[in-house]
């Protein structure tokens, strides 16, 4: 061996040895190889940072912003609501949730999918009287195989992409769909296996942490939209939808005229204001279903001019209500209606839960009493007093303290009313109001993109990073969470480790160790080596990030093609794969590390599904691997 190719090795097995280890950061690790690279003279300074431009780094960034976008809108939510059976049993509901996981992988971030159906998973899971975590760990591993069947399914295909451009044959990197052939069966395969059979295996652990904190039902008012699902059907109907989703109607306002008790028999308008009480995390399934719109979140600019006025009689009228405070001064219907004039959309908008403790500034006091909007410039969308009803307008409610006040509006103006009154943020929790316009338009830009990258219109990266641009442009995503939607380690670790495999490559140290792999255990046999390159490529995947196995892998799959005299393309699938099956740990992939907890699950859990699981993976890809890319 050569000094480069054994400092290059010793490199290699530091990173891999704290990869296992796992006490710093993969991160941090990959920088650290990267930085232990240029010192020793392995890779070029002027060539550190050549990683963070590939095209597969890239690629994964815009993908992820384009994924963000699908989420926050509503357009995922929308999907699962109506794939899911609302009462179907355990096998039917458990093979709809993890098809659903599988495809939504295939075109989106999966642990972004993971996290986006975790709350239907609990929900279908306490509806059957079955521990949650024998929904969770088959979602968790259903949008783990989703995420093999497309090139932007998860970073490790990217990966695998980018390796194959650089093979000497000029056959370039794999397509949008060059994974299907094997991924599709092995997704479908797996997919059924575990809803029909392997469930069983999932251990029946008690839950820690699920529940969180508990803010109990919001009382909210939602304005029937003119071509919502609601217009035409009478209450008892809308009443029907929201008991599926643990919601109910506690009254109705018709023209300014509050009804506390409506008959069941009362056709809904547009227009009519539902008064709804739900939980927080039920809010943006309600409004979706029944095509509603939180009253206090729309702006004036989106409605004719007779409901403005109409709106500006109700805020003075609310001002001047009994329920009102004695000392509210008489000009806030005034300061309310100027406040109702359209805001300017350069302030980012969030939503925030706030808890309000015992003081004089909120105490018996109302929205529009401490003149909230005229003030602050913040939405009231609801409120959650636990055990207790009101039937005041939400924007007439006075406040108690204990309260839990939904907020909207810029994160700087929500810190001020928060520091002004005294009130406490509770722990963050990602609450969205579906948005159907943004949703049609991240829908319409994922598939354009998917498209233009899948007729080979232009490359992958860039067609990605046009859908990223046009997300940004038509504020599908709000820019505030342009920067949080990318995950920075994986691009990180991505950007840092492209120079340490090129100096595998170059050094020759790739090619030594796929010739003491084929020589000391594949013997010379083209098939053996092939599915040692699966096998092992699956265990790291199970003991470290999958996106660092993958750029690990990648060079000794191309040294043993290139020492057995073989077609590499079977090899770089097989890291595909083999990097996209980590189901024996909880440290293997994001979306195992997210059950843990609300699973109740232990370390040794896992394995018990997982490895028949990888079993029947090894199984199925092999056969397929040998006809769809022939040696």
């Amino acid at each position: 061996m050569t000094p480069d190719q054994i400092t290059v090795l010793l490199i290699l097995g530091l990173v891999v040895g704290l990869f296992l280890w796992g006490r710093w950061r993969h991160d941090l690790v990959a920088v650290s190889a990267l930085v232990a690279c240029v010192w020793s003279g392995l890779v070029r300074p002027e060539d550190a940072f050549s990683g963070f431009g590939h095209p597969a780094v890239v690629t994964v960034a815009c993908m992820l912003i384009m994924s963000k976008a699908l989420q926050v809108s509503g357009a995922v939510e929308v999907l699962a609501r109506h794939a899911i059976p609302a009462r179907a049993g355990q096998v039917l509901s458990l093979a709809a949730l993890m098809g659903v996981g599988a495809l939504l992988s295939g075109f989106m971030n999966n642990v972004g999918a993971m996290a986006l159906l975790m709350p239907v998973a609990i929900k279908v899971a306490t509806r059957l009287s079955i521990p949650p975590g024998r929904m969770l760990m088959p979602l968790a591993f259903g949008t783990i195989l989703g995420g093999m069947t497309t090139l932007i399914g998860t970073p490790p295909n990217l990966i695998v992409a980018g390796f194959r451009a650089g093979v000497a044959d000029g056959s370039g990197p794999f397509a949008m769909f060059d994974f299907a052939a094997i991924g599709v069966p092995v997704a479908v395969l797996g997919v059924l296996f575990v809803a029909l059979v392997g469930w069983r295996l999932v251990p029946q652990r008690k839950s820690e942490g699920l529940e969180g904190f508990d803010t109990g039902a919001y009382l909210t008012e939602a304005r029937i939209l003119e071509d919502g699902a609601s217009v035409g059907k009478t209450l008892a109907e809308v009443e029907q939808v929201l008991e599926e989703a643990g919601a109910q109607v506690v009254g109705l306002v018709r023209q300014e005229m509050r009804i506390s008790a409506p008959s069941p028999m009362r056709v809904l308008r547009a227009q009519d204001i539902l008064v709804i009480e739900a939980g927080a995390d039920t809010l943006s399934t309600v409004l979706s279903s029944l095509g509603l719109r939180l009253e206090e979140s729309g702006r004036p600019s989106d409605r004719q001019d007779a409901e403005n006025a109409q709106d500006a009689a109700t805020e003075a009228n609310a001002a001047a209500g009994p329920v009102a405070s004695q000392d509210a001064p008489a000009k806030d219907s005034e300061k309310e209606k100027e406040d109702e004039k359209p805001r300017g959309e350069a302030a980012d908008i969030v939503l925030v839960e706030l808890v309000a403790l015992p003081g004089p500034m909120l105490a018996g006091r109302s929205a529009s009493d401490i003149a909230l909007r005229t003030r602050y410039g913040l939405n009231l969308l609801a409120v959650s007093r636990q055990g207790n009803r009101s039937i005041e307008r939400l924007r007439s409610m006075a406040l108690r303290p204990g309260d839990i006040l939904l907020l909207q509006g810029p994160p700087g103006a929500i810190a001020e009313f928060a520091s002004d009154t005294g009130c406490v943020p509770l722990a963050g929790r990602d609450l969205q109001i579906p948005n159907k316009r943004k949703a049609i338009q991240a829908s319409l830009i994922m598939l354009l993109a998917v498209a233009a990258a899948a007729l080979g219109l232009m490359p992958a990266s860039i067609a990605f990073l046009a859908g990223a641009l046009f997300t940004l442009l038509l504020r599908a995503l709000p820019l505030r969470q342009l920067y949080d939607a990318i995950d920075w380690p994986v691009i990180i670790l991505l950007g840092a480790l492209f120079p340490l495999a090129d100096a595998m490559q170059s050094t020759g140290a790739a090619d030594l160790i796929a010739r003491g792999l084929m020589g000391s255990v594949a013997q010379g046999n083209a098939v053996v080596a092939l599915a040692l390159v699966l096998i092992v490529t699956m265990f790291l995947s199970d003991l470290m990030n999958n996106a660092a196995t993958a750029a690990v892998m990648c060079p000794v799959a191309i040294g043993s093609a290139a020492a057995l005299g073989v077609n590499a393309d079977p090899f770089l699938m097989a890291v595909a794969i083999g990097a996209s099956c980590a189901f024996l740990t909880p440290i293997g992939h994001q979306n195992n590390t997210m059950i843990l907890g609300p699973g109740g699950f232990r370390f040794g859990d896992y394995w018990k599904l997982g490895l028949p699981l990888e079993v029947l993976v090894v199984a199925v890809s092999m056969p397929l691997l040998l006809i769809v890319w022939p040696l």
